[in-house]
């Protein structure tokens, strides 16, 4: 792994558990194995070091979507695909996956940090939902729904879960499956049924 890639994960795994303002740059430094004058030389400000460390994690959960939903299937298996997707990513980073939670626009806005950046990177997840959601009412697999609230319920019951699992004392076995389980509940179209 090269130094700077060794820093985003280092700066991925610090902001995730200690929070913006706990970690410091020293820190992130000390898990890379490298200098502080290297991370400042990479990324600069701490600000920018946290957004470069969130976007990258981003960035990666992004490519791993849009895989997941790409293809031959109707649009409630899109939505089950990503949601499949976010969660196995979920798991697989779970030390580093918490920065997330932290650059984020549902979260807090960290001084100095910009939060027009944050909200434009986040906007893809939704909107690849959205265009789940719309392929399914068009294939008849998801009821008639607004599809700009539902992909942001959806997101919601996605991070709720994530949060759940990763952030509190909760240990519920099943919860990522049930999750989907519900949401599959909740848009899928019955025959002779209206919508909303």
């Amino acid at each position: 792994m090269d130094k700077k890639t060794a820093i985003l994960k280092a700066a991925q795994e610090a902001f995730g558990q200690r929070g913006f303002t706990a970690a410091t740059v020293k820190d992130v430094a000390g898990r890379a194995g490298v200098s502080f004058g290297l991370v400042s030389h990479y990324f600069g400000s701490k600000q920018e070091l946290f957004l470069a460390a969130g976007f990258d994690m981003a960035d990666s959960l992004i490519v791993e979507l849009h895989a997941a939903t790409e293809g031959e299937m109707t649009g409630l298996e899109a939505i089950q695909s990503y949601m499949t997707a976010y969660f196995k990513f979920t798991e697989e980073n779970r030390e580093r996956f918490p920065i997330l939670f932290r650059c984020s626009p549902f979260s807090h806005n960290e001084p100095g940090v910009d939060v027009a950046k944050v909200a434009d990177k986040f906007s893809v997840f939704i909107e690849v939902l959205e265009r789940c959601v719309e392929k399914g009412i068009k294939d008849g697999s998801i009821r008639a729904v607004s599809p700009e609230d539902t992909a942001l319920i959806l997101y919601g019951n996605i991070v709720g879960s994530v949060r759940t699992t990763l952030l509190t004392p909760f240990k519920s076995r099943g919860i990522f499956e049930e999750t989907i389980n519900h949401v599959t509940r909740s848009l899928a179209n019955s025959p002779g049924q209206d919508g909303c």
